[in-house]
């Protein structure tokens, strides 16, 4: 299928110029023109009109392209993979945090996973934006909390579970920000 990204690289390479050339001419970034031709990213108003005046593309005919969707398999395993690895991470903090054998050291193991492993999830997952990543991955936290409330009492959640699981879930909401990634 063809893409906005192909087409304006094919038509780049019949007026013969190089990537550096199209965005001098039309004073767009040389990163930004090389993520519109690799599909990173769908350039849309100001960004899209300098490159076709430039290449004498027409916009309409351009912006009709559809750009292709994940097939539904693909949607399935993903979604998947999300349910099976909250419940995992649910499992290790139960573990953790609510054993009746949980000392100290448990503890404090569950509060350093609680920072260490939302910041591997940020680290991989940097183009998300904080609320996706909250709700893809942190999902299963907030289940958590609502049942650690009514399966074990307000006040032992409170004093074993939820700071853990809040630290988590700000991290995976603030994270681009602890470690500055701007894009």
């Amino acid at each position: 299928m063809n893409t906005i990204g192909k087409t304006i690289n094919k038509t780049r390479k019949i007026k013969g110029f190089s990537q550096e050339k199209l965005a001098e001419l039309s004073s767009v970034n040389l990163r930004t023109i090389q993520r519109i031709e690799s599909n990173e990213n769908v350039p849309r108003g100001k960004t899209l009109s300098l490159i076709c005046n430039v290449l004498e593309i027409d916009i309409e005919t351009l912006m009709k392209i559809k750009i292709p969707e994940k097939p539904m398999t693909e949607k399935i395993v993903n979604w998947f993979f999300l349910v099976i690895l909250n419940f995992l991470l649910m499992t290790i903090f139960g573990f953790l945090l609510l054993d009746s054998n949980a000392n100290w050291n448990s503890r404090l193991g569950g509060f350093l996973l609680s920072f260490f492993i939302p910041m591997t999830i940020v680290y991989f997952t940097r183009k998300m934006s904080g609320f996706e990543r909250m709700f893809k991955f942190g999902f299963g936290f907030m289940i958590y909390i609502i049942l650690s409330i009514f399966m074990i009492g307000i006040q032992n959640a409170i004093i074993l579970l939820i700071p853990f699981l809040l630290i988590a879930l700000a991290i995976l909401y603030y994270g681009n920000r602890i470690l500055n990634i701007n894009d």
